[in-house]
C-alpha cells in the first residue's frame, strides 16, 4: 500500500495518469482524473501534473506503449515526482513492470482508495472490511514486497529462499483472510441481531445514501443534532450511523447516513462493504443525496443508482435530494435540474435552507404506516400504557381520575390491539 503516514519513507509527490482507447472517452476520461486528483488529495499527497494518454490498444506488458511508458517516466522524474497514480486498473504483473522501469512507486486507482478506507475506518466492523479488501488486493501483489530476496540461493530444480519466504507470506496472508472472512460473518450476525431488536419496535427505517462527499453526515448532523464527523473530503467516514428522528407529524423513524459511493469502485469494496451498505436494502425508503453544486452531478446519480442496482435495493421507493444550494451562484442551473428531476427537493444542510420540506417529504412517505388513535387505558391496566410505549409513537400522556388518556401514532397492523380502548369504543370493566 501507499505510504502516507508516520513512516521512514513518505510520499510526498504524485503525477496522476489515465489511458483511454476511444475519442469519445476522453471527456469521462478527464473527469475521472479529476477525481483522483481528490481522492490522491485526500491521502494529502501532492498533485504535481496529470497526464491524458490515447492509446490505440491496451498492452499486456505496461498498458500503454514503450514510447508513451518512457514519456510518462521523464514526466513524472522532471516534476521530482516519487509515486505515479494510474486511473486505470494495473494488474500485478503490469505494476511490477512499471516499478521496474521507473524505479518510482507506482500504483492505480484501486489501491488509493484501499489506502483512504484503511485511514477513514473507525469501527471494528470497517477496519475488517478494509483489511479484508486490503489483504485480497495485496495477495497477487506479494512478489513486490519480497522482490529483494529473489535472488537469493536456489539452483535447478531447488526453491530459494525468497520463494520459500514468498509461500509462507501467501500462506499467511490466506489464512488471515480466512480468519477476516469469519469475523465480518460474526458482525454481520450481531448486525442482523441489533437490527431484529430495532424492528421490535416497529419504526420506519430511512438511508441517505449517494455520491462520497455530497453531504450526507452533514444533513444527518442538521436534521438529528448527531455528532457525526463532517468534512469537505471524499470519504470523510466509511462507518453507518443510525440516529432516531422525531418528524413534524411526531411519528419516529429511524435515520441512517451510509458510506458514500464513487466511480470505479473496486468490487472487493462492494463485497467487502456489503454489511455496510446492506443498511440501504433493509430501510424502507431511501433519500439519494446528490451534490447539486458539482458540474459532475448528473454522473454521480447514475453512479449511485447504478452500485444500488448492483446491491439489489434499486426497486426502492426514493427521494431524490440535491444538496449544497447555497454554493449554486446561477439560477438556471437549478432551474435546469428541476427540469430533469421534476419531483426531486433541493436544500442546503449548511444552511437549512429546505430541510422543512423534506421533514414533510418524510411525513408523506410514512403516513401510510401509521394512524393517530386517541385512546382512554383504566388505570388499572398500565401494562398496555407500557406497551404503548414500547410498540407505538406516543404524542401525549395524561393520567386522569381514572383512566389514562393517550395520544398516539400507532402501526396499522397494532390498530385492533388498541381498538377497545379508543375514546369512542366502550372501555373494558
Amino acid at each position: 500500500m501507499l505510504e502516507i503516514s508516520e513512516k521512514p519513507k513518505m510520499v510526498e509527490s504524485a503525477l496522476l495518469v489515465s489511458a483511454y482507447q476511444e475519442k469519445e472517452e476522453q471527456d469521462e476520461a478527464k473527469s475521472l482524473l479529476k477525481e483522483l486528483g481528490e481522492l490522491v488529495d485526500t491521502l494529502g499527497v501532492p498533485v504535481k501534473g496529470e497526464m491524458l494518454v490515447h492509446v490505440r490498444a491496451y498492452h499486456a506488458r505496461l498498458l500503454v506503449g514503450t514510447g508513451k511508458a518512457e514519456e510518462i517516466i521523464t514526466l513524472a522524474k522532471s516534476l521530482g515526482c516519487d509515486v505515479i497514480v494510474f486511473d486505470n486498473e494495473l494488474s500485478p504483473a503490469q505494476q511490477r513492470n512499471w516499478e521496474k522501469e521507473a524505479g518510482l512507486a507506482v500504483i492505480d486507482r484501486q489501491e488509493v482508495i484501499l489506502d483512504i478506507f484503511g485511514k477513514r475506518a473507525r469501527t471494528r466492523e470497517a477496519r475488517l472490511q478494509v483489511d479484508l479488501a486490503r489483504m485480497e488486493y495485496s495477495l497477487p501483489r506479494l512478489t513486490r514486497a519480497w522482490g529483494h530476496l529473489g535472488k537469493m540461493g536456489g539452483g535447478i530444480g531447488g526453491k530459494g529462499e525468497g520463494e520459500t519466504q514468498l509461500e509462507v507470506d501467501r500462506r499467511l496472508t490466506r489464512r488471515q483472510i480466512d480468519k477476516l472472512r469469519e469475523e465480518l460473518v460474526e458482525v454481520k450476525s450481531q448486525r442482523a441481531t441489533q437490527r431484529k431488536e430495532r424492528q421490535r419496535v416497529p419504526v420506519p427505517c430511512l438511508a441517505i445514501v449517494g455520491y462520497t462527499n455530497a453531504g450526507k453526515s452533514s444533513l444527518l448532523r442538521t436534521l438529528t443534532d448527531a455528532e457525526v464527523l463532517v468534512e469537505d473530503k471524499l470519504f470523510a467516514t466509511l462507518d453507518t450511523t443510525t440516529r432516531k428522528l422525531i418528524l413534524p407529524s411526531r411519528q419516529a423513524v429511524l435515520l441512517t447516513d451510509t458510506v458514500g459511493f464513487v466511480r470505479k469502485l473496486p468490487h472487493r469494496l462492494v463485497e467487502s462493504f456489503n454489511a455496510t451498505l446492506e443498511e440501504s436494502l433493509v430501510s424502507d425508503f431511501l433519500i439519494h443525496l446528490l451534490d447539486g453544486s458539482d458540474p459532475e452531478v448528473l454522473s454521480y446519480h447514475d453512479t449511485t443508482l447504478k452500485v444500488l442496482a448492483e446491491l439489489g435495493a434499486e426497486q426502492k421507493q426514493m427521494v431524490t435530494v440535491f444538496n449544497k444550494i447555497d454554493r449554486i451562484e446561477d439560477p438556471s442551473d437549478i432551474q435546469a435540474l428541476k427540469l430533469r428531476f421534476p419531483e426531486a427537493l433541493f436544500l442546503s444542510a449548511k444552511t437549512g435552507e429546505g430541510v422543512e420540506t423534506l421533514l414533510h417529504r418524510m411525513d408523506e412517505l410514512i403516513s401510510d404506516r401509521a394512524e393517530r388513535m386517541e385512546l382512554k387505558v383504566p388505570l388499572e391496566q398500565q401494562d398496555w400504557v407500557a406497551r404503548l410505549y414500547r410498540e407505538t409513537s406516543v404524542l401525549s400522556c395524561e393520567y386522569l381520575d381514572s383512566h389514562v388518556a393517550v395520544t398516539a401514532l400507532v402501526p396499522k397492523r397494532l390498530c385492533a390491539s388498541f381498538k377497545s380502548f379508543t375514546v369512542s369504543a366502550p372501555q373494558p370493566g
